[in-house]
């Protein structure tokens, strides 16, 4: 990474000169750039100042192609503001007629350069879709990382105005390296969160209830099972970012134990796991809890709202939402097979399940023989127990 800034920094030196930016304007531009992956609209903020230093119409950056089963990507930022949007307007047909890419990597050139200015004014996509817009000149640079990431960064400049100088080309030319180094850090942030949303999901599935708290108990994260859990109010509830249990027993060993998890993360020593139980005042069966600590890594920085700990609940008395399509096609059973199989999961016995859904006493024996034979189990508990552990909670 040090090799890397380094030649960043001499790449950027003759062009920082040329560029005429100043210390402050360059400070801000990066500023702006390396903040970009965290913006709602990524990179919003850097284009529009882009855009204001070369005195363009408009700044494009293509995140994404199109191609011909999604639309492209890409920020926008122009005299109304910046967006971010699934572009229709350059979509898949424009993309493909467009000459003006497969630029020289890291470097901006005007599409005049590229093409000729002849070539460029009778080109098709300029004559349909850019001359009605009063766009003329275009300076251009394409990114492409070490991990296969490719944008495109476009700027853009009215009819009536002059085209993009040497000055100009040196300007863009003083970001690109930055500008691809926060992509890099983009794309591995989305395949983090990525991979969080479908861990999140999973544990969604699995109907367990999940609050991450920082190491002052502040409440960084719930997921929906842990809102609905806790709006019940039966046993354990929030009251003003704080849990509440319902018994003083129960609450002071909660409190201690969270206090535990919360101080855990600490120091090299073992993350603390705790279990308890939550006592229900309905007389439903109680919940069970489990708070873990989140350890530091290594390299975390001191940070206060880093997560600390989190809290797990699990309600026994929440019906499954396992997939139907999942557990018939693991199991090959029909879907009225499928439908007992589900009921009988979620602790009914073989004569609830029946008048649950509807059929004969004698329907359900039969159809609970045919499931054992497919799944090579004997025994009712044993099949509960089978599908309790299998992957269908994941579906």
């Amino acid at each position: 990474m040090l090799m890397a800034t380094v030649e960043a920094q001499e790449m950027a030196s003759p062009l920082l000169a040329q560029s005429g930016l100043s210390v402050a304007q360059f400070s801000a531009l990066l500023s702006a750039i390396y903040e970009g992956p965290m913006e709602a609209v990524p990179w919003g903020r850097a284009l529009e100042m882009l855009r204001k230093q070369l005195g363009a119409g408009y700044v494009s950056f293509i995140l994404r192609s199109p191609a011909s089963d999604r639309s492209g990507l890409a920020v926008h930022a122009s005299e109304h503001g910046t967006s971010l949007e699934a572009e229709a307007s350059y979509n898949s047909y424009y993309y493909a007629i467009d000459p003006f890419i497969n630029l020289p990597t890291d470097r901006a050139v005007t599409v005049d350069e590229a093409l000729g200015a002849g070539n460029w004014c009778r080109s098709e996509i300029y004559r349909q879709f850019l001359q009605p817009l009063g766009i003329r000149y275009l300076l251009g640079a394409d990114i492409r990382t070490e991990d296969g990431v490719e944008c495109r960064l476009r700027i853009c400049r009215q009819d009536d105005a002059r085209d993009f100088s040497e000055v100009d080309k040196a300007t863009c030319g003083t970001i690109l390296p930055h500008l691809k180094r926060a992509v890099r850090l983009h794309s591995r942030l989305d395949v983090v969160e990525s991979e969080r949303s479908l861990y999140a999901g999973a544990i969604d599935r699995m109907l367990v209830g999940m609050v991450i708290l920082d190491a002052a108990g502040t409440i960084l994260k719930k997921n929906a099972e842990a809102d609905e859990i806790l709006a019940e109010n039966d046993g354990i509830r929030l009251n003003g970012g704080t849990f509440e249990i319902a018994y003083a027993q129960e609450s002071r060993k909660f409190q201690y134990l969270l206090r535990r998890a919360q101080l855990g993360h600490h120091g090299s020593a073992p993350a603390v796991a705790e279990a308890m139980s939550i006592t229900r005042p309905s007389g439903r069966g109680k919940l069970g809890v489990l708070i873990r600590t989140i350890p530091l890594s290594e390299w975390s920085e001191d940070h206060r709202h880093r997560p600390a700990c989190a809290v797990f609940i699990r309600d026994p008395e929440r019906k499954s939402r396992a997939s139907h399509e999942v557990v018939r096609k693991l199991f090959d059973l029909t879907p009225s097979e499928t439908a007992l199989a589900l009921v009988l999961a979620d602790g009914m016995t073989l004569d609830e399940a029946a008048e649950h859904l509807g059929i004969s006493k004698n329907t359900a024996r039969a159809h609970l023989r045919s499931i054992f034979s497919k799944t090579g189990v004997t025994r009712q508990a044993t099949l509960v127990r089978m599908l309790l552990s299998s992957v269908v909670t994941l579906g």
